[in-house]
């Protein structure tokens, strides 16, 4: 499977429950509403869950960044899917290649940076962002 695939079928996946099926090729992208180059596809909300947990792909162009922020009161993690990047958490810069798992603490600034062929990430927050 080619790397380019990967994120498609992920972005065209399926989340499966006991009776239903959410496809995620229904979810339409959204752009991040404070970060240029970022586009959002909100897999899972907080209505879906009762505010327990969400879960998103982000998309991140190339030399783009979400910049340093904090989610009070989420945990936050990151499984990177394809791309390239740096995630700087807590002060400390951590490398993001595929394969990468990264946890970010409630209430800990963090900044994620995507490389020259940018970057894909399915996010998750506990509980979920509102």
């Amino acid at each position: 499977m080619k790397k380019s695939e990967t994120f498609s079928n992920f972005s065209n996946g399926v989340l499966a429950v006991p009776n239903a099926t959410k496809k995620f090729c229904d979810i339409p992208w959204t752009p991040h509403p404070a970060f240029e180059g970022v586009e959002l596809k909100h897999l899972i909300t907080a209505a879906d869950t009762n505010g327990q947990f969400s879960y998103h792909l982000v998309k991140i162009d190339p030399n783009k960044s979400i910049l340093n922020h904090i989610h009070d009161k989420q945990l936050e993690t990151h499984e990177v899917i394809m791309g390239s990047g740096t995630c700087i958490n807590a002060g400390q810069n951590s490398p993001y290649a595929p394969g990468t798992v990264s946890i970010i603490a409630a209430g800990v600034e963090h900044e994620v940076v995507a490389g020259d062929d940018g970057l894909y990430l399915f996010a998750k927050f506990f509980p979920a962002l509102s």
